[in-house]
């Protein structure tokens, strides 16, 4: 089931998700719904938060990017990242700090250049409840972090600086407003 999106000023995407267990009612349904969800919606990601749930949980499918020019020397990773991340913490980030332009299903039409490190260390559990401790890099750091910024609350533009936010204050007024055209479901703040 494709479910709506929650746009900026949506109470729900500043919150701090909390865990869940396995015995999470109708787990695996949700995590179905949250990909049809992001493919819906063209999507790369996707968090709990962005469909009005203040939980510790989103899934990522990068597999699109493997056909990109720019990808070409991790294309078989990319081929093969599909996956979900439930009460995920990030252990460590390091390496050096990239720029990458970002968006948001959240924050539609707006696309900010966003500086992350290159490499996360992170600790999940998958959809079967099996815990991993991964270090990730390239896009793929870059996607988890974005999203894992979504169960703590925080959205890309939190990053930007000073100067570049008041650039967008007005299409975030417009976004909270539901001023804005899209292609897939929405739910605007009241």
């Amino acid at each position: 089931m494709i479910l709506p999106i929650r746009a900026f000023g949506d109470p729900v995407l500043r919150k701090v998700g909390k865990d869940i267990d396995k015995d999470y009612p109708g787990l695996q349904e949700l995590i179905d719904n949250m990909f049809e969800t992001m493919y819906s919606a063209n999507g790369i990601g996707l968090a709990a938060p962005q469909i009005g749930l203040d939980l510790r949980l989103f899934v990522i499918d990068v597999t699109p990017l493997a056909d990109d020019e720019d990808y070409e020397d991790i294309k078989d990773e990319l081929a093969e990242f599909k996956k979900v991340f439930i009460n995920a913490r990030i252990l460590e980030e390091s390496g050096e700090e990239w720029k990458f332009n970002e968006g948001c299903l959240s924050i539609p039409d707006v696309r900010e250049d966003v500086k992350r490190k290159g490499t996360i260390v992170i600790e999940y559990y998958d959809e079967n409840f099996v815990k991993h401790t991964e270090t990730f890099s390239d896009i793929r750091a870059r996607v988890i972090q974005h999203e894992y910024d979504h169960i703590e609350g925080v959205l890309f533009t939190d990053h930007l600086s000073v100067l570049k936010k008041k650039l967008v204050k007005g299409k975030l007024a417009k976004i909270s407003q539901g001023d804005v055209s899209i292609s897939y479901k929405m739910r605007f703040p009241k």
